[in-house]
């Protein structure tokens, strides 16, 4: 009996061995692989930067294993770069314009309208400028800050001062008027912005999204009517030359997404589809 309970011992020894090396196995196939992390280069228009700031916060909420590197400048600095062979993931631009030279560049993939803006004029809280009116920037001696001609809100500027020469409420005289008082130029919104805060201009024309939760309380505006004003449409595209290109969709895509769109609402831009 003894000799032939010990082979079957040894039987059972060697099935309980092949079991647990399969357990092993099966447990080890089905694990779910750790996703490495990503840093999203995103280049944005100034005027995005707030906004954006809290879009990457509230999206690495959601992806803890993506996070941003971004680079607010205008545009049109932002598409030079980009041509000059600068890292990017994604690019979200001011105006349809600098989109466009990417586009035909061959650097973005098909892009989509992620939201709108408009001008304003915004004056210091202590107004040293008396203004009240839209009439009032061309009074004698008022300092205006505008952005430069070659970046979109200065773009956008002259086409609102072209609209009001039009009108016998304003005409060329008022447009001429206003041109002369022009102080500085800047190269994007948020230059305009800090000089207005600072106090070396009475007024700045900039984008009503300038005027969100975080700056409200430091300016008083003048609000430019939609008869004058212009509407900047706002495109976004994923890079074709970026090293993370789905993950540079799925930002696109949160962008547009109701959240997305709710965070550039809170920032005064008008949504997408409005």
């Amino acid at each position: 009996m003894k000799k032939r309970a010990f082979p079957l011992l040894l039987l059972l020894i060697g099935s309980l061995l092949i079991a647990a090396c399969g357990g092993t196995s099966t447990a080890s196939s089905g694990s779910t692989p750790t996703a490495a992390p990503v840093t999203l280069n995103i280049f944005a228009a100034a005027s995005l930067t707030k906004a954006f700031n809290l879009l990457e916060t509230n999206y690495t909420k959601l992806h803890p294993t993506i996070t941003f590197k971004a680079d607010y400048d205008s545009s049109s600095v932002l598409e030079q770069q980009l041509a000059n062979g600068a890292p990017a993931d994604v690019f979200a631009s001011a105006d349809t314009a600098n989109m466009q030279k990417a586009t035909a560049a061959g650097l973005v993939t098909s892009s989509q309208v992620f939201a709108h803006n408009r001008l304003v004029v915004i004056l210091p809280v202590s107004n040293p400028g008396h203004i009240s009116t839209l009439k009032d920037l061309a009074n004698p001696g008022v300092k205006i800050d505008v952005a430069d001609a070659t970046v979109p809100v200065g773009k956008y500027t002259l086409q609102v001062l072209a609209n009001m020469a039009k009108s016998p409420d304003y005409g060329p005289a008022y447009a001429a008027a206003v041109t002369k008082n022009v102080v500085s130029k800047e190269e994007n919104d948020a230059a305009i912005v800090q000089k207005v805060q600072l106090g070396e201009a009475d007024a700045g024309i900039v984008y009503v999204s300038d005027i969100n939760p975080a700056t409200a309380s430091q300016f008083t505006s003048v609000t430019i009517p939609d008869t004058f004003n212009v509407i900047a449409n706002y495109p976004i595209a994923a890079l074709k030359n970026s090293a993370h290109s789905d993950e540079a969709q799925a930002f696109v895509q949160y962008v547009l997404s109701p959240d997305g769109q709710n965070v550039l609402k809170q920032y005064n831009f008008i949504p997408a589809n409005a």
